[in-house]
């Protein structure tokens, strides 16, 4: 149990936190539980209205001296990413609240969806050491991508907001995309020193293992090791999309033609363009090229259940 000076500091995200998931009783069973094991909470949100540098710099100074508790991250994914990246080669460990819709994160490193679970995790748990790819100064838990996935993440949340947050969205924004758009993108691939030069609707950069192994490719085994996981689409046509599209779907991406997976310790990609739209972790980015792709190993202390194993 920590001393009653161990600092615990919730960042949320109202649009996906506990109010926007209809889940206030469940909070205050959290705060209960986490006060009882002795730490001294805080919470933060984090909103358009809030500079996150100036607020992770208050919430980081709460944690500088010894012991230094934990730093929660309570939303989807994209709040994971923010708070980790602020985390990153500290000795300040992050806790997870999963929030999300697909919890891909918390998911991949045994943290139960139940959030009363996944609190009781953040109180008594292990620290593990995770790995944390980046794309030039962003990094991503999850994935990064160029092409027609930034699109898919724009019509999804749209389809959202109208709708409401449910996974079958983000196959309905996938076919609709498809249908309306027809993005090629000339680049050249470098893998580990080698170009080749590519027209492509798409290419997608893993970190998360279990997202991997449930899209059936081979590079899961090379994420979970910290290498640079990714995926080509060679061609363009709509038939080569449309049957992409289905074989994820289906999680058999890797039997789709056309479609070329690789794991390297770096990449990098030229392109002509001013900037290329991003995909990180779900959030969209405008970035200048060229890119490069890397993997830092053991980079980001997490909170995870006994017997978790590393990622």
């Amino acid at each position: 149990m920590p001393e009653p000076s161990v600092p615990l500091s919730i960042i949320y995200n109202p649009k996906s936190g506990f109010h926007a998931n209809h889940q206030d009783a469940i909070y205050e069973e959290v705060i209960s539980l986490w006060s009882k094991a002795g730490f001294n909470i805080q919470s933060f949100a984090m909103d358009h209205e809030v500079d996150f540098k100036q607020l992770m710099a208050q919430v980081l100074s709460r944690h500088e001296s010894m012991p230094h508790g934990v730093v929660v991250a309570a939303g989807g994914d994209g709040t994971l990413n923010a708070v980790a990246s602020c985390l990153l080669h500290t000795s300040i460990p992050m806790g997870i609240l999963p929030l999300g819709t697909f919890n891909y994160i918390a998911r991949v490193l045994n943290i139960p969806l139940d959030l009363m679970a996944a609190a009781q995790v953040i109180a008594q748990g292990q620290i593990s050491q995770v790995h944390v790819a980046r794309v030039n100064h962003h990094i991503y838990l999850n994935n990064a991508s160029l092409g027609l996935y930034p699109l898919f993440i724009q019509q999804r949340e749209r389809y959202n907001r109208v709708l409401g947050r449910f996974t079958i969205h983000a196959y309905t924004s996938g076919l609709d995309v498809l249908l309306r758009h027809h993005k090629e993108l000339k680049l050249e691939v470098e893998v580990d020193g080698l170009r080749y030069p590519v027209k492509t609707p798409l290419v997608f950069f893993g970190n998360n293992q279990l997202q991997l192994k449930e899209l059936k490719l081979k590079i899961a085994q090379d994420a979970a090791k910290g290498k640079v996981a990714g995926v080509v689409v060679a061609k363009t046509d709509k038939l080569t999309l449309f049957k992409m599209l289905w074989q994820l779907m289906r999680g058999q991406l890797e039997q789709t033609p056309d479609v070329y997976s690789f794991a390297a310790d770096e990449v990098k990609i030229h392109s002509r363009a001013k900037t290329l739209s991003l995909a990180i972790d779900g959030e969209l980015v405008q970035v200048k090229p060229p890119l490069t792709i890397s993997v830092e190993r053991s980079a980001l202390n997490v909170v995870v259940p006994y017997a978790s194993t590393s990622v």
